[in-house]
């Protein structure tokens, strides 16, 4: 099973960790597992590049391991328009969430 964490302070998203993998088919052919990792790497890629934070990031592909938090000193402006871009990613893994619960967990802390 694939265990999504959002991570939140206060009314915030800060970041995001993902752990394991979905199980719904072969390695390759994987629909649920590519859709999460589409919508969780697109967010992480917007953060990076649109918004240019240098963000804590670590993966591991055998594992299924990715971790991206924000840096504690980034302005309000760079806080909010990335709390936008995890809110979206948020509703794209709950709308995953909802079809296959079976296969992916989530979680907001």
């Amino acid at each position: 099973m694939l265990t999504v964490r959002f991570l939140k302070e206060g009314d915030k998203f800060v970041g995001i960790e993902c752990n394991g993998h979905c199980e719904y088919a072969d390695e390759g052919a994987d629909i649920v597992c590519a859709a999460a990792s589409s919508v969780i790497q697109t967010a992480v890629l917007g953060v990076i590049r649109l918004l240019g934070l240098n963000i804590g990031y670590e993966t591991d592909d055998e594992q299924g391991y990715l971790k991206a938090i924000l840096p504690k000193d980034i302005s309000n402006e760079d806080l909010h328009d990335a709390d936008i871009i995890l809110k979206t990613a948020y509703l794209g893994v709950s709308d995953l969430y909802e079809t296959y619960s079976d296969f992916i967990s989530l979680e907001v802390k």
